[in-house]
């Protein structure tokens, strides 16, 4: 299930970018088993076509190529990011989203027109909610001016970027601003798609951890506007 996508933002140039490609191609490479790629591509859905290299591996491989590395810049990232979004098998996307989760703090807010391309290229929940939460989110936590952008994007025809804007929240907690992620909640009641009300639910659901009395009163002032599977999913620990 692909998206069209919008133009790619150009590559810096970047040695470590270069070195951990390279060691990536190889370790994953030699890593494949054709028989579960297809066993994981099937259960994706099609999104993308699978090496085969199941969780476990995969995280041991990923410590190893970037095992005496030195700490990335953001052009770094830049660069890393949209070399393994250029590459076929989902693997290489799982590992690029796994490293900016964690140098995330590296980048500013000038790095979103560069997650804005991967969320909406080769788009699946597998790769879109790990950068919605741990890409997105710090950097709008980081900036808050970014928060226009993504009242730009809860409005955005492009389900992904309206996922990502409905998700960007998913881990501040007490930070959470509740009268945005509220608003958006109702801005995309009415959408139609499994995986923005699939979303409205996840975050009630998950701020519902700090402040189970807001979305209970939320949920009980919206439930005409939102769907059976949002209410569901919002309440379900409460």
């Amino acid at each position: 299930m692909l998206s069209n996508e919008e133009r790619r933002p150009p590559v810096p140039r970047s040695a470590l970018a270069d070195l951990l490609t390279e060691r990536l191609v190889t370790a994953y490479g030699a890593a494949a088993d054709p028989e579960q790629a297809r066993h994981m591509a099937a259960y994706m859905k099609g999104a993308a076509p699978f090496l085969g290299i199941r969780t476990p591996l995969r995280r041991e491989l990923s410590r190893a190529v970037t095992k005496d590395t030195p700490a990335p810049t953001e052009a770094d990232c830049a660069a890393l990011a949209l070399r393994c979004w250029g590459l076929p098998e989902r693997e290489y996307q799982y590992f690029a989203a796994d490293y900016l989760r964690r140098h995330a703090s590296r980048c500013s807010s000038g790095f979103l027109p560069v997650v804005r391309h991967l969320i909406v290229t080769v788009p699946w929940w597998d790769t879109v909610d790990v950068l919605a939460a741990h890409t997105v989110g710090p950097l709008v936590a980081a900036d808050p001016a970014l928060t226009a952008v993504m009242d730009e994007w809860i409005e955005d025809e492009n389900l992904w970027a309206a996922r990502t804007a409905l998700l960007h929240q998913l881990r501040y907690k007490s930070a959470t601003d509740s009268g945005r992620l509220f608003a958006y909640c109702r801005r995309q009641a009415a959408r139609p798609d499994f995986f923005i009300r699939k979303a409205i639910g996840w975050c009630l659901r998950e701020y519902a951890k700090t402040d189970p009395a807001a979305v209970r009163a939320f949920v009980a002032a919206e439930r005409n506007t939102l769907s059976p599977l949002s209410v569901r999913e919002a309440l379900k620990n409460l």
